[in-house]
């Protein structure tokens, strides 16, 4: 692999990254680790570059590599996590709770309660653009399965949008008590 070779990809890299991390982001949920992702897909692409770059579209091969190693990722914690009956309390965000007013941070936060296959499907779709046939071919299932999985997730998506709304909607502030005791 020549000089040529590495600018060549270097200058693709600079010039996806952004679009990559973002759209590894909505597959994780975690900035770090979509920048492993993206990481880790870009290197898998280094590999097969010279054949990549001759492709009409050689950002759509990052995201499939993108997808398939979170798919990855995904079937190896499978086996590790622990379903508990209780969610355990989480630290309040910066500002305290119902203060998020970025559409983005309420939109990548409901995506991140859909399961991690109705997640990819949905920012495939939506995100990225691709038709149901690319996101079969992506995600190595059918098109009938897609069709299902992003009605699903979109039903799903309302639902944890509409929740979240409510959640930002402050409670009403108990009157205090000013009755006093006289003795």
């Amino acid at each position: 692999m020549g000089v040529g070779h590495d600018e060549d990809f270097g200058a693709f890299v600079a010039r996806a990254w952004p679009g990559l991390v973002r759209t590894a982001v909505l597959l994780t949920g975690d900035l770090t680790r979509a920048e492993d992702l993206a990481q880790e897909a870009l290197v898998r692409t280094h590999r097969w570059w010279r054949s990549v770059r001759r492709q009409d579209a050689p950002e759509a091969y990052v995201r499939v590599a993108m997808v398939n190693l979170q798919r990855s990722w995904w079937r190896r914690r499978a086996g590790r996590e622990v379903l508990v009956d209780a969610v355990p309390d989480r630290a309040a965000p910066p500002g305290g709770f119902g203060t998020t007013s970025d559409p983005d941070e309420v939109l990548a936060g409901a995506l991140a309660t859909l399961p991690a296959r109705m997640r990819a499907t949905l920012v495939l779709r939506f995100y990225e653009d691709l038709s149901e046939r690319q996101v079969a071919d992506a995600l190595g299932c059918a098109v009938g399965t897609v069709k299902s999985q992003t009605s699903r997730g979109l039903e799903q998506l309302r639902s944890a949008l509409a929740a979240a709304s409510h959640e930002r909607i402050p409670e009403p502030a108990e009157p205090a008590d000013t009755t006093r005791s006289t003795r």
